[in-house]
């Protein structure tokens, strides 16, 4: 199940006014914006705001995308609203911030619908070149290279200040604020497309652009009601969100745990016909001596403990390495690298191309490593490529060495020289295609259990 799209259909629906069914004896919008007029004039008549310039986007005769149901209203963000921002104290001023006591909001904090809490908080002295925004204002960050994919929109739960990245939205009327949430959030497809700031150095919003917004404003009895079914249904999707995540972790142990008891002998039953995996080491190296299954106790009958350096010879990867960063899907080769990112694209280089496949590729810093069965180039020399005795099923020691790992510090480098001394249980040959052959079956049920998430 798709649930961003799911969750764009409901909130589109509701800016439609399609989500749930109009009354008649609803106070029309109309009325509503009249009030909102009214209160705004008086905030200018306090003081409390000042009357805003006419923007210079605003058109005397605006379009507006599409027809409202009987009793809403077409209007325009900053009729509504009326908009803020903030700043950094000095850091080098202590006296700003330590036991400071007031939220101050960043884009690190818009992880949430709605704020209660801050990272950082700045003192009674801070706040005196601060504005300290009132509960029910919207915050959305303006500047983020996060906007390249996501607007995060938040409501305030306690009064806030806010950094130089965030602009505040500040209703005149504070019951339309989980109104103005779902509108803005339903078009966060088309600010982030339409309203993006070009030449810039850090992703940002057109706030001009953003002022302007077209606002399909409801009848206030009607938004109560679309806010209620609107948390209702994404409340719904969290819970399958959720529920995905859960199986996805599910997923992920189950797979770890099937290749825990194949390096283990069992998950498939023994043969004791099968050639003891002794004697295809003695083929590998006549001089091979068994161990005494130290790290792996109790393995069945018929399997042997090696280092991995007895069967899996290294190769450096330098008359591999791609010279070119001009990558292209298409180009034939792929250039491979570590992590999820595995092929990270596309070269048109025919020197140098790894063709002696299936082989293990390695990452020296990371320890991640991937089987790979088509020819390639690498990115870099932290890249090894690591052969496997003919007498081995590759197969089965890269189950190995997806599960294994060396301990220690994730910025030091694993030579080569250390991982080749790890301990790898060897089952006959014939029972290794039987345990292939089996956590192969099984993970093609998992990743279809996956896809269809």
């Amino acid at each position: 199940m798709d649930t961003k799209a799911l969750r764009q259909k409901i909130l589109d629906l509701a800016i439609h006014g399609k989500l749930v069914p109009q009354d008649p004896n609803d106070e029309p919008a109309s009325v509503l914006l009249e009030r909102i007029k009214a209160e705004k004039e008086r905030l200018i008549k306090e003081g409390k705001i000042k009357r805003s310039k006419k923007s210079a986007k605003t058109s005397d005769t605006p379009h507006y995308p599409y027809l409202l149901p009987k009793g809403w209203k077409w209007c325009k963000l900053e009729d509504i609203v009326s908009f803020g921002g903030g700043k950094t104290p000095s850091m080098d001023n202590k006296e700003y911030w330590d036991n400071g006591k007031h939220l101050w909001v960043t884009s690190k904090d818009m992880k949430c619908s709605h704020i209660t809490n801050s990272l950082m908080k700045i003192t009674d002295k801070a706040l005196v070149g601060m504005t300290l925004y009132e509960k029910g204002t919207l915050l959305v960050v303006t500047r983020s290279g996060i906007l390249r994919h996501t607007l995060p929109l938040s409501i305030l739960e306690k009064p806030a200040t806010v950094n130089q990245d965030l602009k505040t939205i500040s209703p005149h009327i504070q019951e339309l604020s989980e109104y103005l949430y779902v509108i803005i959030k339903a078009n966060e497809h088309i600010i982030l497309k339409e309203y993006h700031k070009d030449g810039t150095t850090v992703d940002s919003i057109d706030f001009d652009k953003f002022r302007c917004l077209p606002i399909p404003l409801a009848p206030i009895a009607e938004q109560k009601r679309i806010i209620a079914e609107t948390k209702n249904w994404l409340s719904l999707i969290d819970q399958i969100e959720q529920g995905k995540a859960d199986l996805q972790t599910t997923i992920k142990q189950t797979k770890s745990k099937i290749l825990d008891l194949a390096i283990h002998g069992k998950l498939v039953p023994q043969d004791p016909n099968d050639e003891p995996a002794v004697e295809l080491l003695k083929r590998i190296n006549p001089n091979f001596t068994p161990r005494d299954n130290g790290h792996y106790t109790q393995l069945p009958d018929g399997w042997c403990e090696c280092q991995l350096e007895n069967i899996v010879k290294y190769e450096q990867p330098q008359a591999y390495i791609v010279k070119s960063t001009d990558y292209d899907d298409r180009y034939l080769t792929p250039v491979l690298t570590a992590g999820k990112s595995f092929i990270i694209g596309y070269t048109n280089e025919i020197e140098g191309i790894y063709q002696n496949t299936p082989c293990i590729i390695f990452d020296d810093f990371t320890t991640d490593s991937k089987l790979v069965d088509f020819p390639f180039k690498v990115k870099s020399s932290a890249m090894k490529i690591l052969r496997v005795a003919d007498s081995i099923e590759i197969e089965y020691v890269a189950m190995f060495m997806n599960i294994t790992r060396l301990i220690g510090d994730t910025h030091k480098r694993y030579w080569i020289s250390e991982y080749s001394k790890l301990c790898i249980p060897i089952p006959p040959k014939e029972e290794q295609k039987r345990i292939t052959n089996a956590v192969n079956v099984m993970f093609e049920k998992l990743d279809t259990i996956m896809e269809n998430l």
